[in-house]
């Protein structure tokens, strides 16, 4: 079958590519569509370290192909969004309703492919670019039939992080203030969740200029280049402010921007040995710095609720998917991901 391998040098599209049956607990996923994140770049550039050879991918849509011994939520023919949290849902951070912190659900890849006999990690507990992939019962959430698999691939990652990290992490409440910095795909998420909590104004903040209309089209209530201009619409500083592109110095200016009782939420991901530094006699206003793993989601609850949403026209999914390549075009795709064309740039199988 068909899949993107990453060998440590360069990503290639295979056909050669094998996958075992699912175990007990296991879910066997044709995937249909899959978007491709920055995160997945971020593993060929080395931003993100992780042990090669790796089939890529980890924000995928497909049909349920087979199910292990023990599955009952899903049976073949279903339709589902794929998450990539492994998570065991036994452990004290799962009985907490934290799935994101379960230990079970970070590291430790699986090696579920094969090609040529040699054993292929599988990235982000997911790897959705190959025709067919295993995950954990939990990871595959059953979705509606009438929702384009194009658009339900977007749920997995960039909707689960940033609408969750609004919704479920900053906790934005109504008539808030909101500063998004960076408008890709995570970006226009994050804008969109806060428009659903209720925000009262929206800043984007984006050095590209073209990407203002769709910023105001998933809920900017403003725009500018630079974070310089933002003091003109909240004079004294943002109730939240998202880092939505993992630059050390954006970070700092996110934290900058806080109104007091403000928080900063880091979304985006630089190099993993990366350190920031702040102002440590502004924190004492009340403001924090908060980490987000994946939108703090649930995702059995969370892809069922957004998946509805967007059946109501609150959620915009659609809009999100800039343009869709076959999978043999994944160069074409990333090329345009890496320069900013498209917000998201959906794989196709």
């Amino acid at each position: 079958m068909r899949g993107i391998v990453f060998d440590g040098k360069q990503p290639q599209v295979v056909d050669d590519l094998e996958v075992r049956d699912p175990g007990p607990g296991e879910v066997m996923v044709a995937v249909a569509a899959a978007g491709l994140c920055h995160s997945d770049l971020s593993v060929v550039d080395g931003t993100i370290p992780f042990p090669v050879p790796v089939v890529l991918g980890h924000e995928g849509a497909g049909v349920v192909a087979q199910v292990g011994a023990g599955v009952t939520h899903v049976t073949p023919g279903d339709h589902v969004s794929l998450s990539t949290l492994a998570n065991c849902g036994a452990c004290a951070q799962c009985d907490r309703g934290r799935p994101t912190m379960c230990c079970k659900a970070i590291g430790m890849p699986g090696r579920p492919f094969s090609r040529g006999g040699e054993p292929l990690f599988q990235f982000a507990s997911n790897s959705a670019f190959a025709e067919r992939t295993i995950v954990r019962a939990v990871q595959a959430v059953k979705i509606p039939e009438d929702i384009p698999l194009t658009a339900a691939a977007l749920i997995g990652c960039g909707v689960l992080t940033g609408v969750g990290a609004v919704l479920n992490r900053a906790r934005v409440d109504r008539g808030d203030t909101v500063v998004v910095i960076g408008t890709g795909g995570i970006g226009l998420n994050v804008i969109q969740g806060a428009r659903i909590a209720g925000a009262l104004k929206i800043v984007a903040v984006d050095a590209n200029p073209a990407k203002e209309a769709m910023a105001r089209q998933f809920g900017a209530t403003h725009f500018f280049e630079s974070v310089q201009r933002v003091g003109e619409i909240l004079p004294t500083g943002a109730d939240h402010a998202f880092e939505c592109v993992g630059n050390v110095r954006l970070i700092r200016q996110a934290i900058d921007l806080l109104d007091r009782h403000g928080q900063a939420i880091l979304l985006g991901v630089p190099a993993a040995t990366a350190e920031a530094s702040f102002l440590v006699s502004s924190m004492y206003l009340d403001k924090s710095v908060l980490g987000c793993r994946y939108g703090s989601s649930r995702p059995q609850r969370d892809i069922p609720l957004y998946a509805e949403l967007y059946r109501e026209g609150r959620l915009l999914l659609d809009e999100l998917v800039t343009k869709t390549y076959p999978v043999e075009d994944f160069a074409k795709a990333a090329d345009d991901a890496h320069h900013g064309r498209v917000a998201r740039g959906v794989l196709t199988f």
